[in-house]
């Protein structure tokens, strides 16, 4: 998308329009996301900071906001312009690159890395340098039904039918375990057991859900399963790695599990509301969904048939271990910006711990290293597992803050759904991918 310069002033003026009440005299501009638990959290984290003692009027802050439909691209436009309306700027994992020159990097203490922890400020760098504090952090969870995993394991025949179907799909007799020891054998054997198309006593009618629609988002829902199997973008010489065998086991379980019936059959066009809905209907024993899933799913009044049963694991493990995708939101440095002492003084104040702990207790979901979460355990529970998976278990691609990034995941979202719906071959798919993210990624 391209604004001419009349679009940039109109844009400007919107901006304006839409600051913060109360601060006009604020000459800290923060460029905010829109609406939902972001926007209000960000609202009362500000009004803390401009209430603390030693802020001055000058270094005060206001917010601003776009609309959420096109606002990566009118973001671009605005920083490729020099726009001045700004000092600090939302930016997200997969957007860093595209960003990043028209921002300045940011140190943001000693008290960051106690805050967040490494893997989640790493959410936030772009060739090795740091562009934002992590306010916002999403990734999965692997949500499952305990009363029918409980049942299994006390049933002898259960375990022995297990035991049969793992044997006939995927080479190998296992056992039922707890949810929070498997591996992705594990995991595929069980929605095999719990889908009628492959057990006719199962008492669910699919097994898992997967999320295979043609969209980037799903792509990285599924790529935590070859990324425990060693998967990355690129390899440490920058070369393009995702023809290799852990890609190749990831993208040949979830089509064995599709095309057993593990998942339901319009799968292929199916993305977040829709696992919701299966998974919440009490249809499916398992689900790999995002975090932001867990308050509808727990949630008796919205998910009355699974909300007091189920339970919450990180994904299951492969031969490197568990991995989980994260990616988070942020707020980093305009190079135009206006008042960059001001603006440096709020980063670095909102990565402490208190700024943090406000900003969850305000409905934000931040990351918080293991020490700092528990501060709001009470409050946030839905925080702990937050920080304890991103801590332990969180990654970013090679490749994966890169300016051309949403492409790259556009390009396997495309390539992937046609091997998973048949319309081409596993090579295929692989070869078509690895050939544009050679172009997508090349320095």
């Amino acid at each position: 998308m391209t604004l001419n310069r009349t679009s940039l002033s109109a844009l400007a003026l919107l901006l304006a329009s839409v600051a913060l009440p109360g601060t006009s005299n604020a000459t800290v501009t923060v460029l905010g996301w829109p609406g939902g638990s972001e926007e209000t959290a960000l609202r009362a984290t500000v009004e803390a900071y401009n209430a603390t003692s030693g802020i001055s009027d000058a270094d005060k802050v206001e917010l601003l906001f776009f609309n959420r439909e096109g606002f990566y691209d009118k973001l671009q436009a605005d920083m490729a312009a020099g726009s001045t309306a700004f000092d600090i700027n939302l930016v997200a994992t997969y957007t860093i690159g595209r960003y990043a020159a028209y921002m300045e990097p940011i140190d943001l203490g000693s008290d960051a890395e106690k805050t967040f922890g490494q893997s989640v400020l790493k959410t936030m760098q772009f060739d090795g340098k740091q562009y934002g504090v992590p306010t916002d952090l999403s990734l999965h969870f692997m949500y499952y039904r305990k009363d029918l995993i409980d049942a299994l394991m006390k049933d002898e025949a259960a375990k022995a039918k297990y035991a049969e179907i793992s044997k006939q799909y995927l080479g190998k007799e296992l056992q039922p375990k707890d949810p929070d020891s498997w591996t992705w054998d594990d995991w595929a054997a069980t929605a095999l057991y719990f889908s009628k198309q492959v057990n006719s006593e199962s008492p669910t009618r699919y097994g898992t859900v997967l999320q295979m629609k043609n969209l980037l988002f799903n792509m990285m829902v599924f790529q935590s399963l070859p990324r425990s199997y060693g998967a990355d973008w690129l390899d440490k010489d920058g070369n393009v790695t995702v023809d290799s065998a852990a890609y190749k086991t990831g993208l040949e379980l979830y089509k064995k599990l599709y095309d057993a019936g593990a998942s339901p059959k319009d799968s292929l066009s199916y993305e977040y509301p829709e696992t919701n809905a299966a998974y919440g209907s009490g249809q499916a024993a398992t689900a790999l969904q995002w975090n932001a899933a867990a308050a509808d799913l727990t949630n008796a009044e919205k998910s009355p048939a699974v909300a007091e049963v189920t339970g919450v694991v990180a994904p299951p493990a492969g031969p490197n271990g568990r991995a989980d995708h994260i990616h988070g939101l942020g707020l980093g440095l305009n190079k135009n910006a206006k008042n960059k002492e001001g603006a440096v003084k709020f980063l670095k104040w909102l990565a402490t711990e208190d700024a943090a702990l406000l900003y969850a207790r305000s409905g934000g979901s931040p990351a918080l290293a293991p020490e700092v979460v528990t501060k709001v355990a009470k409050e946030r529970p839905d925080l702990v597992k937050l920080g304890e998976f991103a801590g332990k278990y969180g990654y970013v691609m090679n490749g994966a803050t890169s300016a051309n990034a949403l492409s790259v995941y556009d390009l396997q979202a495309k390539e992937f759904t046609g091997y998973w719906s048949g319309q081409q071959s596993l090579e295929d798919a692989l070869s078509h991918t690895k050939a544009g993210m050679q172009d997508l990624l090349k320095k």
